[in-house]
């Protein structure tokens, strides 16, 4: 169950603490069985979205789990129109939302967040949709103190918290982190369709435009300014992995990690937004590990092969309409419950503090595990509470607002939340 809290006193008065918006997708069902299930009694929440019928029966069955869902209101708003997000923004205190993909559907919606001074939590892995989100919301909402908060599933929670999680741990002891790395590990679950179209409408994007091209290339490209040094230091470089390596602070073979796109960069921001806490010369890096050894090196290479020939198919029109329509999961689809409960994931993590004046270092391990799906289950958890965190626990967070990512917004009170929600976050000395 989730870790009881009380709304902020300072917060202003809203007819809804959290409105779930999109509740009839395949993963926005999932978040509202969540808060069904879990939202702690008292806290006000309605399903919002375009079709009344289809909420209708959404509200049917939340009924079913909890009867006293009886009066679970149902309000209805198009990301496209901007009068109905007029409508229904001002009536939350957080708009939680899985409707992508976000670059199509969402900016809208984040826009009247950032005006209205409404929270706003979401599920993006689209560093596009994020870097506009950046360049126009982020001064609005310190202004109207709103906190928004994108990457709220899979992509990033448990490896933008995982990297808070150790500098949390490191900054007990008086030190700052030089380095991190996470680690994908054993994972059992698949994309969700919503996942995969985002993803087929990232290529197309990238396809089309050369300046999202240097977007996605930029290590930093999710910083407050992408161009600019922070605090004067030339920030060090981090090229995405490309191909197989032994790491031997892990001792492992690694690979590519396809979601290492979007986390890295949100790592980073977050380190930038917390004011370089993390450490002055900060570096992260990200991978899928396999075991050391002949076997672990196949596999490695394996998938290193199969993510380059994806990558090349989704990058041209002909072959990513082919993959669209023949062989990846359509959006709205996904397992059925019982798959979902079958999955799991687990995110290692390594860190080394930077020499203090002693000349000592020392190093961290972390791990992050989920018992479901990732990209179902479990991202129904993480945004669920993130979106329960923004409503509930306004007075346990940092007085910091803007467009900012899970660690720099929510940052250990979150970490708390998903731990009493069954998730594990574990660091202690490597």
């Amino acid at each position: 169950m989730s870790t009881p809290a009380t709304a902020s006193a300072s917060a202003p008065a809203r007819e809804q603490d959290i409105v779930l918006f999109g509740a009839t997708g395949f993963t926005g069902r999932l978040v509202a069985e969540y808060f069904a299930e879990h939202a702690p009694r008292g806290v006000r929440w309605a399903i919002a979205g375009r079709n009344r019928e289809k909420l209708e029966g959404v509200k049917r069955d939340l009924v079913a789990i909890n009867p006293d869902l009886a009066s679970l209101s149902i309000l209805i708003a198009d990301g496209h129109d901007e009068a109905s997000l007029e409508a229904l923004v001002p009536k939350a205190r957080v708009i939680c939302t899985t409707v992508g993909p976000f670059g199509r559907h969402g900016q809208k919606l984040v826009a009247a967040c950032a005006r209205h001074g409404t929270h706003y939590c979401d599920i993006t892995g689209e560093v596009p949709f994020i870097r506009a989100s950046i360049d126009e919301n982020h001064d609005k909402a310190v202004e109207t103190r709103a906190r928004i908060v994108h990457c709220c599933g899979f992509d990033s929670i448990p490896f933008d918290l995982g990297v808070h999680m150790l500098w949390d741990r490191a900054k007990k002891d008086g030190h700052t982190l030089a380095w991190a790395k996470g680690f994908a590990g054993k994972t059992k679950g698949s994309f969700s369709g919503g996942t995969v179209a985002s993803m087929l409408a990232l290529m197309e994007e990238a396809e089309r435009d050369r300046n999202v091209r240097r977007l996605l290339a930029n290590p930093y490209g999710l910083d407050p300014d992408p161009k600019r040094k922070v605090g004067g230091h030339q920030r060090p470089e981090s090229p995405d992995q490309r191909g197989v390596r032994y790491d031997h602070d892990l001792g492992r073979w690694t690979a590519p990690f396809v979601m290492s796109a979007i986390n890295t960069r949100i790592v980073r921001r977050s380190n930038a937004l917390l004011g370089g806490a993390y450490g002055k010369d900060f570096r992260y890096s990200e991978s899928m590990s396999f075991p050391k050894g002949t076997k672990g090196l196949f596999g490695a290479s394996l998938l290193t092969a199969g993510l380059g020939a994806f990558v090349a198919a989704a990058a041209f029109a002909p072959t990513r309409d082919l993959l669209a329509k023949r062989v990846l999961p359509k959006a709205g689809e996904g397992p059925s419950k019982a798959k979902r409960d079958a999955g799991y994931f687990e995110v290692h993590l390594l860190a080394e503090t930077e020499v203090d004046e002693n000349a000592k270092k020392e190093r961290l391990a972390g791990k992050v595990i989920g018992t479901s799906d990732p990209g179902y289950g479990e991202t129904a958890k993480m945004l669920g509470e993130s979106a329960l965190c923004l409503a509930m626990d306004g007075a346990q967070l940092e007085e910091r607002f803007g467009v900012l990512t899970p660690a720099s917004a929510m940052g250990m009170r979150l970490v708390d939340r998903l731990r009493a929600a069954g998730m594990t976050f574990a660091v202690d000395h490597a």
